[in-house]
């Protein structure tokens, strides 16, 4: 298992620690799990945004050649 170490104020510090404490929480585990549930927000959010894209796309109408040049006048 990796560690990764988090830069954070005396006072940011103490909320963490009795925010966890107080909730019977481990620390390593709390902030684990906001940060990997902060990507899947942010992943869902980029899946979200790629299928309404590709709805879009589906409802547009598309032209084939001869119809681009009819509409050109060329």
């Amino acid at each position: 298992m990796s560690t990764i170490s988090l830069r954070v104020s005396e006072d940011e510090a103490n909320l963490i620690k009795e925010y966890t404490n107080a909730n019977g929480l481990n620390m390593s585990s709390f902030i684990r799990d906001l940060v990997l549930d902060k990507i899947e927000d942010d992943l869902n959010l980029d899946e979200e945004r790629i299928l309404n894209a590709k709805q879009r796309i589906d409802r547009e109408k598309a032209f084939d050649h001869t119809e681009v040049w009819e509409r050109l006048k060329v």
